[in-house]
């Protein structure tokens, strides 16, 4: 019997890891990739001598990477280096005042007793209910497909003892009182797309997950993960077909047939699953679908995430005092937050996330040199319709003048490069439905069985993987809905 024959369409995170589960399972799998090197967001550029990440750079449960390479026997470790982060952040306000967080218990209760000696006792509390939501949400919920109503319901109960339908921030806030401390147990929804005071009080998870996991790097910059796995994929047997995009998703008597490519040439696959925008792959990708088109214009109505401004920018110059992830909160939160996700402007002020790689590996820039991103969520295109080639250039003068009056002196002096990556460019390089950073923003009513399946309710060897799917965005979150997302897959077509 021959193997069933899979193309995967697009080689972020969710899509390799969807196509070495498929590829270990015994698929004949090819990945279609448009740009010139995998990895989707979690894109690279260098530039005289400096790594820059375009994507994710906070890696947290590495055991769901491991995963992928005990599949056949491999270990992770062989084929790229993690280092651990710590601090996990350093959190800075306006005010002058710093929280590093980190993952040692003790350190935590001395910085949250100099805050508010109360919010020790809530803290913990915090930390048991982030642990029932990690084993209820991430264990239980994050690997299994959604595909009807009455797996929602058989979740509800636990999900509604644990207040899911409360957002993040209001139930941070039951634990803790000062106002620096709930933020700085509520920014990570900020992280996959998600407000602190609009998402489900179940994203709080993340917390347990990163105390118990840890945060990592892996040396050279999280493309080393992306390389690493396109390696085992092709070791594997598998085929990465680079600077080639999908133009179409080929249907015959409601079945996907295969993949059509730029130069008209059609593909024949049993399969196919998209890791390519939710609505990029509805509208464009099976535009000759009624399916297609219905979806797609259902899809528009939701509500997206937000998007972000990127500025990387190599120094020639250390800066040993930069922490390797630095959230620097604005003078406001709620209010900011708020405007990033509805007004139709572009807010006077910012908080941004600084990531600087070379505080844990000084391998990313040269000799006496450092690299640097910094982020800023910025309204998607939808919601403020900024023209990003006038507008960038003067949003990326305005961070670097931030940076420089308060965390890293010097840095314009000692500019060696710089680049911007806009809202504009998330659309038109990523075909990211009105330039949204994450997909589908992360509320409860777009969530599991409310989220994109992870197979398609009417054409049934259609399957989707990646942000826009069950669970969501985030390396754990693509990885995760690649493994539900397989298992699908190997259930359809091996058994």
């Amino acid at each position: 019997m021959s193997k069933p024959r899979a193309a995967v369409i697009g080689s972020g995170f969710g899509g390799l890891a969807l196509a070495v589960r498929l590829q270990s399972a015994g698929f004949d799998t090819t990945i279609f990739e448009a740009r010139d090197k995998p990895g989707g967001r979690a894109y690279v550029w260098h530039e005289e001598g400096f790594t820059f990440d375009a994507g994710p750079t906070v890696v947290t449960d590495p055991d769901c990477l491991e995963q992928l390479f005990a599949l056949s026997g491999r270990k992770l470790s062989d084929y790229v280096e993690l280092i651990s982060v710590d601090p996990f952040y350093r959190l800075c306000w306006e005010d002058g005042h710093t929280f590093d967080y980190v993952n040692d218990q003790a350190e935590l209760d001395r910085q949250i007793a100099a805050k508010n000696p109360a919010d020790v006792e809530g803290y913990k509390r915090f930390l048991a209910y982030s642990e029932a939501l990690f084993q209820e949400g991430y264990v239980k919920l994050g690997h299994v497909p959604f595909l009807d109503f009455k797996s929602m319901i058989a979740a509800a109960p636990a999900l509604m003892k644990l207040q899911a339908w409360r957002s993040v921030y209001a139930k941070v806030a039951t634990f803790v009182q000062d106002e620096h401390l709930r933020q700085a147990l509520s920014f990570h929804t900020l992280l996959v797309g998600g407000s602190p005071f609009a998402t489900s009080s179940i994203y709080a998870l993340i917390h347990a997950l990163e105390r118990r996991g840890g945060v990592w790097f892996p040396r050279g910059g999280t493309h080393k993960l992306i390389t690493a796995l396109a390696t085992l994929f092709q070791e594997l047997g598998g085929t990465l077909r680079l600077s080639t995009p999908a133009k179409a998703i080929t249907t015959q008597a409601g079945r996907v047939t295969g993949v059509q490519l730029a130069d008209g040439k059609v593909e024949a696959f049993d399969t196919v699953a998209s890791n390519a925008d939710i609505v990029h792959t509805y509208e464009k990708l099976l535009g000759a679908e009624p399916r297609g088109r219905a979806e797609a214009k259902r899809l528009k109505k939701a509500r997206f995430s937000p998007s972000l401004f990127v500025v990387h920018f190599g120094l020639k110059a250390e800066h040993p005092q930069m922490r390797h992830h630095t959230i620097c909160f604005g003078a406001r939160y709620r209010e900011l937050i708020g405007e990033i996700y509805g007004k139709n402007s572009l807010a006077k002020d910012f908080s941004l996330y600084v990531h600087a790689p070379c505080a844990s590996d000084p391998s990313m820039a040269p000799a006496g040199c450092s690299s640097f991103y910094a982020l800023s969520p910025v309204p998607h295109l939808g919601t403020a319709d900024i023209d990003w080639a006038v507008e960038g250039p003067k949003y990326r003068d305005r961070i670097l003048a931030y940076l420089e009056e308060r965390y890293i002196p010097n840095l314009r002096r000692d500019l060696v490069v710089s680049r911007i990556f806009t809202p504009a460019d998330f659309q038109g390089e990523l075909n990211a439905w009105q330039g949204s950073a994450f997909s589908l923003e992360p509320i409860l009513t777009q969530s599991a069985w409310f989220r994109t399946h992870n197979r398609d309710d009417v054409i049934p060897n259609l399957y989707f993987v990646g942000a826009g799917s069950h669970p969501g965005a985030g390396i754990p979150g693509v990885v995760g809905s690649a493994r539900a997302t397989a298992g699908l897959m190997i259930e359809d077509f091996l058994t």
